[in-house]
């Protein structure tokens, strides 16, 4: 015959075998911490990849490897991508343990698309997605990288309008060197050959227009002066353009009418 147990010996049964399993895992714990904390975890390398044109090791190992801090199992991954991250030229990284003592690092770096300019006329890169960074200028002193200057947080936008007026004004046979948006959002466009274009407001579409229009017009102007070049161009008058030629005074030039849009088709009759 099975008589119950009393409830005060049933409560010590219950306390008892929560001690021994906190027991076992206060033991257990200690034990995992001990063999993290063997030699053997220690980081013995890391493997670095990625399509690096700019970042060297030396480069590498100055920036970033004095920000690590751990071993295998301690190691704060993601603060160890930042600390890569902060290697000049990269713009991102990816990083992951490798059993029993290695990371394995993938940077991805910035591929510059334009010089940045701010008020005080410093300096930075644009990237070809827009994003401002600071590397060394002298890495590409010889790329021929156009200017952008404007707002904080404009820098997206005047890379793709750079990519837009571009090719637009290209028929004025001198490259587009500098786009500049001032703080109430007017754009000025610079040439190679010193020349200035005073674009004006709007939307990206209404100033590529407005530019493709000035490019259809300036020939006819320019013929009127044989040998002489362009040397400022307002075009923010919505009755006529404002020319300077070399050695010639200001001139007021009306704007041709803007190309009419097709009439849309007349909808097919039903049967």
């Amino acid at each position: 015959m099975n008589l119950p147990l009393p409830n005060d010996v049933r409560l010590t049964n219950a306390v008892a075998n929560t001690v021994f399993v906190l027991a076992g895992l206060v033991l257990a714990a200690a034990a995992l911490a001990w063999v993290a904390r063997q030699p053997v975890f220690t980081l013995r390398g890391i493997v670095v990849d990625g399509d690096l044109a700019r970042s060297s090791v030396a480069t590498i190992r100055a920036n970033a490897m004095p920000q690590l801090a751990g071993n295998f199992f301690s190691i704060n991954l993601a603060a160890a991508r930042a600390a890569f991250e902060t290697v000049p030229w990269v713009r991102q990284a990816v990083v992951r343990r490798v059993w029993p003592n290695r990371l394995a690092v993938t940077l991805a770096e910035h591929e510059a698309a334009a010089l940045w300019e701010d008020e005080a006329g410093d300096q930075r890169l644009v990237n070809v997605q827009g994003e401002v960074f600071e590397a060394n200028l002298g890495d590409v002193e010889d790329d021929g990288l156009p200017t952008l200057s404007g707002p904080e947080g404009s820098s997206a936008r005047l890379l793709a309008l750079y990519r837009r007026l571009s090719p637009a004004l290209e028929p004025l046979g001198s490259p587009l060197v500098a786009l500049r948006q001032s703080g109430r959002g007017s754009l000025k466009a610079e040439l190679d050959s010193g020349a200035a274009i005073e674009i004006g407001r709007g939307t990206d579409d209404a100033v590529v227009e407005r530019a493709q229009r000035f490019v259809r017009t300036l020939p006819q102007v320019m013929a009127q002066y044989p040998g002489r070049a362009l040397e400022y161009a307002d075009l923010r008058h919505a009755d006529a353009y404002a020319l300077r030629i070399e050695g010639v005074s200001t001139l007021a030039v009306p704007p041709p009418p803007a190309r009419p849009k097709p009439a849309p088709r007349p909808a097919a009759r039903q049967r």
